[in-house]
């Protein structure tokens, strides 16, 4: 039938399943907003800013599994998608951007909001498409989801000309599958590396099970559990792949890395075999990637052959879909015990627990354990990016995958309050807690103004510490406490900017107010709740890894009623066979 491009790209996206799409209008995509008006099928969400957009398609995607959909005009519009764009492809987010461009005859001309979108998105997409020809626009777009969900998911972006939005076209849907010959994911592993990886599992004394991301993107929780039950093998997880394996099995180490868990971190250096799953040895969990895990074999098995040996060459190679490869893997694994390793492993999570003072001050960390209990560990946590987050990584303990959002590798601050927005919408009945710090909060504020409009009953919980905390750390530990333009202390009152906004405000200061503060906000269901956690200053987040530092140079804080670390240490209460540990000098503790 015919029809504009404008109302054929609403059916393709009608037709790919997409209920939902975050925008913010413009010149260049008035058409595609004019159908829009007459397109019930198809919801509109009008964000704030273009980067809100960006980042509700993130959340919506990762809290939902699906495809989120974003919608910006030409130029400034389009740019403003620049951070979500890259940010969906350091960690691996599906997402479909739709930008409008000026005329067909104009580009090129540095005609008004005309800016070249493809090529300044073309190294943070896995593809993007400037459409010349309206009656090419059904086949582009379904090859934008198939490549967005596909394989190692990731953002794609569809650049439309104001022109081919008006052109009127004889509209045939695409049918069939799509079938691109330069783009062929492997999804079946090799069946002869899969047979050596179970050959090194068997031989294996002390293997440790290090599960990323990719574990969660191809709904492989289930085939991971039944693995480390299967061969008794200790799991650990990075920031992404939190979720993927309950962290209160008793197999569960959490996570590892610069902030992940002293034993998470002394048993990785112990093992003799690494068995990474859907992680890519991202610099923040190996530090000093050659002396990592010096005396471990390795298998990486992921999806994208570009993360095979790109930071540690691997001694398995298993390329392919990691549920696929795991329910083979499962078939022909052989059960075994590891009595002494796991004994091992036990001893080093009595003796480095996580932990925070008990002195009547507020701390962040209380504040996570509360929420995880008020919520019954059912809700999903979505974070911005500092201090507050490795709290949340550390303290939360999620069950079950979906239940941890949040921006990983490229490490976004303004993240957390958009993403919290678009995690609401893809999944309404959930609890959705935004866990955020007093500087990354700031930076998409306006976003709150679209979760009362919709009235999603959100809580938003501001750890305050009046700092940019994690900078301040840096500087507290490594640039002498010069503390540079990090003060944060002239700060907006949250309680009344939330009321500004017509959402719901409450300041808490002390410990005993948390549980209460809480409780009020899960009470609410029709409008957001701000909650302003007055938190410790300046306390650090531990256990802490130096940049590009080993294992061996780990700052870590034992609870005061346990033998001091540098004692413990030197002991032979503490035996290791790593000697980076063995002959590390005593590790220093917290000021």
């Amino acid at each position: 039938m015919k029809m504009t491009g404008s109302r054929a790209l609403l059916e393709c996206l009608k037709r790919e399943g997409v209920d939902r799409i975050f925008g913010y209008p413009g010149g260049a995509v008035i058409p595609i907003y004019d159908m829009l008006y007459q397109f019930k099928e198809i919801e509109h969400i009008l964000v704030r800013h273009e980067q809100g957009a960006g980042h509700m398609a993130e959340g919506y995607a990762l809290a939902t599994g699906r495809v989120g959909v974003c919608l910006a005009t030409s130029g400034p519009g389009a740019t403003n998608l620049v951070t979500p764009l890259c940010d969906a492809m350091m960690d691996s987010v599906p997402l479909v951007a739709i930008t409008g461009q000026v005329p067909t005859a104009a580009i090129g001309t540095d005609a008004f909001q005309e800016a070249d979108i493809t090529g300044i998105t073309m190294p943070i997409t896995k593809h993007n498409w400037l459409v010349k020809d309206v009656t090419q626009l059904p086949r582009i777009i379904a090859e934008a989801f198939h490549i967005a969900r596909s394989g190692r998911p990731g953002p794609v972006l569809v650049d439309i000309p104001k022109d081919i939005a008006n052109t009127e076209f004889d509209y045939e849907p695409y049918s069939g599958e799509v079938e691109m010959p330069t783009y062929k994911p492997t999804i079946t592993g090799h069946r002869h590396q899969i047979k050596k990886a179970a050959e090194l599992i068997a031989a294996a004394e002390r293997p440790i099970l290090y599960v990323g991301g990719g574990v969660i993107n191809s709904g492989a929780s289930s085939e991971i559990t039944e693995l480390a039950e299967k061969a008794n093998i200790p799991v650990t997880t990075t920031l992404k792949g939190l979720g993927a394996f309950s962290e209160v099995h008793p197999l569960s180490l959490g996570m590892l890395g610069m902030h992940g868990t002293a034993y998470a971190n002394y048993a990785v250096s112990e093992c003799d075999l690494l068995i990474a799953v859907g992680a890519r040895f991202d610099d923040r969990v190996t530090g000093k990637a050659k002396e990592w895990v010096p005396n471990a074999k390795i298998i990486h098995i992921d999806i994208d052959p570009a993360e095979i040996g790109k930071v540690l060459a691997a001694d398995v190679p298993v390329v392919g879909d990691v549920k696929t490869i795991l329910l083979e893997l499962n078939k022909i694994v052989e059960p075994k015990t590891h009595v002494e390793w796991n004994a091992k492993v036990d001893k080093l999570k009595r003796d480095f627990p996580l932990h925070f003072p008990n002195d009547g001050i507020l701390h962040g960390q209380y504040v996570i354990e509360q929420i995880g209990e008020v919520s019954d560990h059912k809700g999903i946590v979505v974070t911005d990016v500092g201090q507050h987050q490795m709290w949340a990584a550390q303290f939360y303990k999620c069950r079950e995958p979906r239940q941890f959002v949040t921006s990983g590798g490229l490490g976004t601050m303004g993240f957390g309050l958009p993403a919290a927005i678009g995690a609401q919408f893809g999944r309404p009945d959930a609890h959705v807690f935004c866990v955020s710090g007093d500087g990354s909060i700031q930076m998409c504020i306006q976003e709150l103004m679209v979760a009362t409009v919709y009235k999603l009953p959100i809580k938003i919980c501001i750890l305050n510490n009046m700092y940019l905390g994690m900078v301040r750390q840096w500087q507290e530990l490594f640039h002498e406490s010069h503390y540079s333009a990090v003060d944060l202390e002239q700060s907006p009152d949250f309680v009344k900017l939330a009321e500004a906004y017509g959402a719901h405000g409450i300041r808490c200061s002390e410990p005993s107010m948390v549980r209460a503060a809480l409780d009020e906000a899960m009470s609410i269901t029709d409008r957001p709740t701000v909650l302003d956690f007055r938190i410790a200053k300046e306390e650090n987040v531990f256990p802490m890894i130096p940049a590009g530092g080993t294992i061996s140079q780990m700052v870590v804080q034992r609870p005061p009623d346990m033998v001091p670390l540098d004692s413990y240490m030197a002991s032979e209460t503490y035996t290791s066979k790593a000697d980076e540990i063995h002959n590390a000098p005593a590790v220093p503790v917290q000021k």
